[in-house]
């Protein structure tokens, strides 16, 4: 008796672990994994079938730096003069219950999934398990966190009463994190929005825990200046000092960074979430130097708000970044190659998403397809290239997360877009200061 398999993805191509476009080949998907790949489906038998012919399947593209609670601010913060985190998100994220919040999630995974994020580490926000709840849903793979801050200036709705309490707070959190999909981070919104010994505390409790920790880091060449006048040292170099790096650290921005400090990251095995749309008006980081010194990098959107969650728009504009700011300098057109972008997109040990990133026998299945049939991919000499150069987010016209089919041929799966879409616009209309709230 022949096997059942659960997918059958047949007479398609995809990118291999070297970056290389590999042809007609016949991948096989069972309990979450690839079970093989094949040159035929001829003999097999399968729950689901997607014939690839005009398809390009890739692994699963992984967002470093998400902000789910300001899914809703789409649109207003370009053009904003600095810093904006103090001025308008805040603020903002301040007066969404729950309702809301979950909405902000569920608007956050459509968008993720229809652009090929299959998964993502978030910032933080008042109500972690309303967005698990939204998360579990969808079919996402994630690492959740609180808003955690003590700052006296910051609103009551989001400020910790007591480091105690804000470490017992995101235990809580992470104990009602169930299963393998959802997994959770501890945090501190930003070294200047808390106190020293809430700093410690987490990270300490990180340790302990043995759980990822993270926070913005060297995001704003002034919060760099703050953070020297009020501990002696660059936020780095002061955390090593501090013995607080014995936690996985993920360092989401890191732009302003000096020797000292990359010789800190790389010897503490920190990891990076580049975020390009948004730097692009702070700062430009060194990438190519933290390559080569072979620390892990990864890309970020930031959020929604920053330009939207579609990370080959993030590719390509850092691409260009890149090539003017680095590049130039030395006549060197391929300072950021096709080929890293892509793993920098999807190969998620930079995220602490070990076992992802790569289309291969025994691999978990986090795979999306890009239709390759449209004008500005057909005539191409190199596949990998043209994708980087133009693809976006509305190519992706299958997405699989763990084995599940979340979207086919751009049709939600695991959610109701309809009625999160009346949900918007009737939530916008009863509370009209979500558009005009300043």
């Amino acid at each position: 008796m022949s096997t059942m398999h659960d997918i059958i993805l047949k007479n398609t191509s995809y990118i291999d672990p070297e970056i290389k476009v590999v042809k007609n080949r016949t991948i096989v998907i069972d309990n979450g994994v690839i079970s093989d790949i094949l040159d035929s489906s001829e003999g097999l038998e399968t729950k689901e079938v997607i014939d690839g012919s005009e398809l390009l399947w890739m692994p699963g593209l992984i967002d470093g730096h998400i902000h789910t609670s300001q899914q809703l601010l789409r649109g207003r913060l370009m053009d904003e003069k600095p810093v904006i985190w103090k001025r308008v998100n805040v603020p903002f994220e301040s007066m969404l219950d729950e309702d809301m919040s979950r909405l902000s999630a569920e608007v956050a995974a459509l968008e993720m999934i229809s652009a090929g994020t299959t998964g993502f580490v978030d910032a933080g926000g008042k109500y972690p398990e309303v967005f698990a709840e939204v998360y579990d849903r969808a079919g996402m793979r994630a690492r959740l966190t609180v808003m955690t801050n003590d700052n006296p200036h910051f609103p009551a709705s989001l400020r910790a009463e007591s480091p105690a309490k804000a470490v017992a707070r995101l235990r809580e959190m992470a104990g009602n994190l169930k299963g393998d999909m959802l997994k959770p981070m501890y945090s501190i919104t930003t070294p200047v929005a808390a106190s020293e010994e809430l700093f410690r505390r987490v990270w300490e409790a990180a340790a302990e825990d043995g759980i990822p920790a993270e926070t913005h880091m060297n995001e704003y060449a002034s919060e760099v200046t703050t953070f020297i006048e009020t501990f002696g040292e660059r936020p780095f170099v002061w955390m090593e000092r501090e013995g607080l790096l014995k936690a996985k650290t993920l360092a989401p921005h890191s732009i302003f960074l000096t020797p000292e400090e990359i010789d800190v990251i790389k010897e503490n095995d920190i990891r990076i979430a580049h975020c390009p749309y948004s730097n692009c008006g702070k700062g430009i980081p060194q990438t190519p130097t933290l390559l080569r010194r072979g620390i892990k990098v990864g890309f970020g959107s930031d959020g929604s708000a920053h330009g939207g969650l579609d990370l080959f728009k993030e590719m390509r504009l850092f691409r260009g970044v890149m090539v003017v700011s680095h590049g130039i300098s030395m006549a060197e057109s391929a300072i950021m190659p096709a080929e890293k972008l892509l793993k920098m997109a999807f190969e998620p040990g930079a995220l602490f998403m070990d076992g992802l990133g790569r289309i291969e026998k025994g691999k978990k299945a986090d795979m999306i397809a890009i239709d390759t049939d449209v004008p500005y991919l057909w005539p191409t000499q190199n596949l990998v290239h043209s994708v980087v150069e133009s693809a976006c987010g509305s190519d992706v016209q299958h997405t699989i997360i763990n084995g599940r089919i979340v979207m086919k041929n751009r049709e939600f799966t695991t959610l109701d877009k309809e009625r999160i879409k009346t949900h918007a616009k009737e939530l916008i209309g009863k509370n009209p200061w979500l558009v005009d709230w300043k």
